[in-house]
């Protein structure tokens, strides 16, 4: 960790809110290990795994280039997005969709290296009609929404699994809509959030088989799955095999960016899981040495403050308890309604929790 801005190796001393030990060493890890995971994998996304071989042999350096060209360490949509959401939260100290939607409008203001089309047009239909929520649709089921999905992640550790679920679908649906979608986001949140926790690896394959078993397209236990797209299904897939055919954080990370395809979304999906389940100092050095230092800061402060207003350490919306008791209710042309911690809205009068709000269920 003294790669990350010349701060000290002990993480105490880091920016940010006070966490304590292992929950801090995790925190940092997965918003890290995203950042990393991103940087990683943008040098050969849209490439296959064949013409990775050609170039590079085995890619597992931070260099920068692909097709989007890049500097060494700069990251990509994956991860300026999560910094958005995550702002979003630290400034309103809620979840609320109208706040995350202006936040990912003003981030395309800045003409970002990179932007997937789904993202682009939610935004542009935010600006157009004030809507926060995109109306259900097949191909929505991208991985836009879970690879930004690790502020929520971070927010509601320790919160009501119905409170964890209208979160997740309340930032996804700004601008993916998709059951299919959803189901893999909610499940990429709790696996991250139960590897905070201290889970291990065995823990973290009951999620993901949980997932496989209500939905088989999400099945990894097949053909290897190499040169993935978009589509969730395909991201996942890669995803989980990396997570447990290999044993260290660099190992996932080499393995799963390697496999080409959309590269930097598969590393950042399993560098925040990865860096949830093995802690920030199992990040190589040279990977954090070349993250962009602004971002570095932000990941690390991020990562602190979410966890420090989290549930589970008290935060500071006053009685998450009670957050589950009235986590959504339907408002006349408004769509489902979110508790006062996601939506900042106390006293809202909203009803009992639905067990299945954004049509998935564990």
């Amino acid at each position: 960790m003294s790669a990350v801005l010349g701060l000290s190796t002990n993480l105490r001393r880091l920016p940010g809110p006070r966490l304590g030990g292992d929950l801090e060493r995790r925190a940092l890890g997965a918003y890290l290990g995203l950042a990393t995971g991103d940087a990683l994998g943008a040098t050969v996304e849209l490439m296959t795994p064949r013409e990775i071989r050609e170039t590079y042999g085995e890619h597992r350096d931070i260099i920068g280039g692909g097709w989007l060209r890049l500097r060494p360490g700069q990251v990509t949509d994956d991860t300026q997005m999560s910094l958005a959401l995550g702002r979003s939260i630290l400034e309103r100290g809620a979840l609320q969709p109208r706040a995350v939607a202006e936040a990912f409008s003003d981030w395309m203001r800045q003409k970002p290296v990179d932007i997937g089309h789904t993202v682009r047009r939610a935004i542009v239909a935010f600006r157009e009609t004030g809507s926060t929520e995109r109306p259900p649709r097949d191909g929505d089921a991208g991985n836009g929404a879970c690879m930004r999905c690790l502020p929520v992640a971070l927010f509601t550790l320790g919160a009501p699994p119905a409170v964890v679920e209208a979160a997740s679908c309340a930032q996804a649906h700004v601008t993916h809509h998709s059951p299919v979608a959803d189901a893999g986001t909610l499940t990429v949140v709790r696996i991250v959030q139960s590897a905070l926790l201290g889970g291990g690896r065995a823990e973290l394959r009951v999620l993901t088989e949980s997932l496989a078993a209500r939905e088989t397209r999400y099945r990894y236990d097949r053909r290897r799955t190499e040169n993935p797209g978009a589509y969730l299904v395909e991201t996942l897939g890669a995803v989980f095999q990396s997570l447990f055919a290999t044993n260290t954080f660099e190992a996932a990370l080499v393995d799963v960016v390697n496999r080409g395809g959309d590269a930097d979304t598969t590393g950042a999906i399993l560098g925040m899981i990865g860096g949830a389940l093995y802690g920030a100092d199992a990040i190589p050095e040279r990977w954090l040495r070349r993250l962009e230092p602004a971002v570095a800061r932000e990941c690390i402060e991020q990562a602190r403050g979410l966890v420090a207003r989290s549930p589970l350490l008290g935060g500071s919306q006053g009685d998450h308890a009670t957050s589950a008791q009235h986590a959504m209710d339907a408002a006349p042309g408004q769509g489902p309604r979110r508790s006062s911690h996601l939506a900042g809205g106390a006293g809202t009068g909203m009803g009992p929790p639905h067990p299945a709000w954004c049509g998935f269920t564990p």
